[in-house]
């Protein structure tokens, strides 16, 4: 008689869409925070609603299209996405809930005790109402286009992720000149207007700021004379943004990518807000008009898109906001231009951001493109910084200097899509070889190279980083930037950008560790490496800093480290899908995770190694799609005193007490007697000595 062999019990694991909303809840946390400067309270509540935003958009149009899968096929799934859907309706219901209260009973009212007002149109004294009016007339009115939703109109199409006010006209001053009831929609001008908020005259310390929608309620009864009465509610619809392509590149690529751009404009219906005072009657004309069903209906507020709260007047209250924090000069890198590649040609430098500039980078780029022995720049270019990019235009300025330049271009990065075609095509009429992504990967990793002759050889420099080539979020967003001459690393570097050209993947990579090629097995490697020291009684520890883990052969792999009695220290910002109190599995697991003034966004792993141990600098977070579908690099830290660097600043993370909190979102507290530890204030503090050493010499 055969028995079959026990059913192993189900991997731990947190849903992914879960997990997101609890990192976004975090978020949330700040803006309830009352350490917190009040301004930057509220721009964590524009996060927030830009974050929610984005989800509704990606996630939540994904899983509504799974919900339509025929029943067979949704089964293969392993989890119900119509359960699911509803699990994550209610969360997202909770914690707009929560938003809203901060806001109403938080937010508002600590504006007030700084003499800072947010009114309405109700609120308005009589020379404030008329001054609103005249303001109305002259800067607003016409840029108005109100839509009637009547029997002329047969469909009406709602731009993603615009706020529109509809206008709800009854009590027709004169029946024989008016419908009895009209309903209008009209697109909110918050880009023609320059912004979301009016601030009106300062009387005395008092402060006062209006929405651009109330305004706009102020002169509505001067839009429509007819009517006595004149309702204005406001509405938003987020699209579909999943792009509808193929990961693949052939000569249209570009082609379908533009087309799936339009295509993100007219996608999908993922979700309606509406504000819930709006009248029944205008909300079905809406629904009539736009085919938009009842289960993309969610109830809002008064108002919608939050993230413009991002330009909300400071009036100049500077102890509202947080404490400058100017970049710092770099201890080892000239502050000269010109003299960039001779300072990495005698060591390796590491370059924090936002803390230190990244106009070293620029500079860099500028010196290559001018410099007469330079032959070649080749770069990765993932996230640009808009048309006004330096790097771009360093790159343009190389290739008019006659160098040969080649530029690999992500098509596929979300949402940046646009501005890398426009790129793209710049560069590519302007000479450079320009490489449109690579089949059915992202190419994800963040790479310069430089080529200069040197005593009639070649010497390569380079640039490995975990954010990208971009000015305006290397100011909010915390990375790790290594400069090296080291060929250890600049070969293979040079390897992989001949992977680009000829698609024959890399075999002789000894030091970086590249997906897709073996990023995952060479983790693994690490991985057994510390189990069997464990297993042998000797000191055996990971250290795991990353924006998103939730591979469930990674997790697996970590979970079966924690039960061999390797310590396991997991400093995660983002979506976390392994559970750390899991009984049995994860007892040498511990989660926690920092959300503060920048955005952590930086990767780093760190295996005990025996007491030597091996410090990788990565862009890649340990999911799926990084591991299996992008091109990503982890580049070892070969440096002792760089490495002791990185391994400092890794420290302030895992001590902090101030900004971090465990998997449940609770924050973590400080040891009795122990001293508050916020590790971004500590990591600034400690660079800025570093540059007033460099200064004292």
């Amino acid at each position: 008689m055969s028995t079959s062999s026990p059913t192993p019990p189900a991997l731990p694991l947190l849903n992914r869409e879960l997990s997101w909303l609890t990192f976004n809840y975090r978020v949330l946390q700040e803006a309830q925070n009352p350490s917190v400067p009040l301004l930057e309270r509220l721009k964590f509540l524009a996060i927030f609603s830009s974050n929610l935003d984005e989800y509704f958009k990606v996630r939540v149009a994904t899983l509504r299209r799974l919900v339509k899968l025929k029943k067979k096929t949704r089964a293969k799934l392993g989890e119900d996405p119509a359960e699911l859907l509803q699990t994550v309706l209610q969360e997202v219901g909770r914690q707009q809930q929560a938003f809203g209260d901060t806001f109403r009973q938080q937010i508002l009212p600590g504006l007030q005790q700084e003499h800072i007002h947010l009114i309405s149109e109700h609120d308005l004294s009589p020379t404030q109402r008329e001054w609103v009016l005249t303001y109305f007339h002259e800067h607003v009115r016409d840029l108005l286009s109100p839509i009637f939703l009547d029997d002329n109109l047969h469909h009406l199409f709602l731009r993603d992720q615009s706020v529109y006010l509809t206008f709800f006209l009854t009590h027709p001053a004169s029946k024989k000149q008016a419908d009895e009831e009209r309903v209008l929609v009209m697109e909110l001008p918050t880009k023609r207007h320059g912004g979301r908020f009016v601030r009106l005259p300062d009387e005395g310390t008092e402060h006062y700021v209006m929405f651009l929608d109330d305004v706009i309620r102020v002169g509505a009864h001067e839009l429509f004379p007819d009517y006595e009465r004149v309702q204005v509610q406001a509405i938003k619809l987020s699209r579909d943004a999943e792009l509808d392509i193929q990961e693949e590149v052939s000569s249209n690529l570009l082609t379908k990518i533009k087309s799936s751009l339009q295509k993100r404009e007219t996608g999908f219906p993922a979700r309606l807000l509406y504000d819930p005072a709006m009248p029944k009657e205008v909300l079905r004309a809406v629904m009539q008009k736009t085919g938009i069903g009842q289960d993309e209906l969610v109830e809002g507020s008064r108002y919608h898109n939050f993230r413009d709260f991002f330009g909300f007047p400071d009036f100049e209250l500077t102890h509202l906001q947080y404490e400058p924090q100017p970049p710092l000069p770099h201890p080892t890198l000239p502050a000269r231009p010109g003299t960039m590649l001779a300072a990495i040609a005698r060591q390796d430098h590491l370059l924090h951001l936002p803390y230190q500039s990244f106009g070293y980078v620029v500079n860099l780029l500028r010196e290559a493109a001018t410099d007469p022995l330079v032959n070649s720049i080749s770069i990765t270019l993932y996230r640009v910084a808009g048309s006004k990019s330096e790097v771009v235009k360093s790159l343009l300025k190389a290739l008019k200097k006659g160098k040969q330049v080649t530029v690999v271009v992500e098509l596929k990065a979300r949402f940046d899509e646009e501005s890398n075609i426009f790129w793209a095509d710049k560069l590519q009429k302007a000479g450079a070889d320009v490489i449109m992504g690579m089949p059915e990967l992202k190419v994800h990793t963040k790479l310069l190279l430089i080529t200069r002759t040197e005593n009639e050889q070649n010497r390569q420099y380079a640039y490995l980083s975990t954010g990208n080539f971009n000015e305006a979020t290397s100011r909010i967003y915390a990375d790790h930037g290594l400069f090296t001459a080291d060929p250890r690393l600049t070969q293979e570097v040079a390897a992989l950008f001949r992977y680009f050209h000829d698609r024959q993947p890399p075999t002789n990579l000894e030091h970086i560790l590249a997906a897709p090629f073996d990023l995952r097995t060479r983790l693994d490697a690490l991985v057994d490496a510390e189990i069997e020291r464990a297993q042998s009684g000797q000191e055996a520890y990971i250290i795991l800093k990353l924006n998103a883990l939730q591979d469930e052969d990674m997790i697996k792999r970590l979970y079966q480290a924690s039960q061999a009695g390797v310590r396991v220290e997991l400093l995660i910002r983002g979506i976390s899908c392994l559970i750390p109190d899991a009984a049995g599995v994860a007892d040498n697991i511990s989660q926690q995770g920092i959300v503060d003034r920048y955005l952590e966004h930086a990767r780093v792993y760190v295996f005990g190694n025996g007491g030597e141990e091996l410090v990788y600098v990565a862009s890649a977070d340990w999911m799926a799609r990084n591991l299996s579908r992008r091109v990503e690099v982890a580049f070892p830290i070969l440096d002792d005193k760089l490495r002791a660097e990185v391994r400092l600043l890794l420290d302030f993370q895992r001590q902090d007490n101030v900004k971090s909190r465990d998997y449940h979102n609770h924050f973590i507290q400080a040891e009795e007697g122990a001293a508050p530890m916020r590790a971004q204030l500590a990591t600034y503090e400690y660079l800025k000595k570093l540059a007033q050493k460099k200064g004292r010499k």
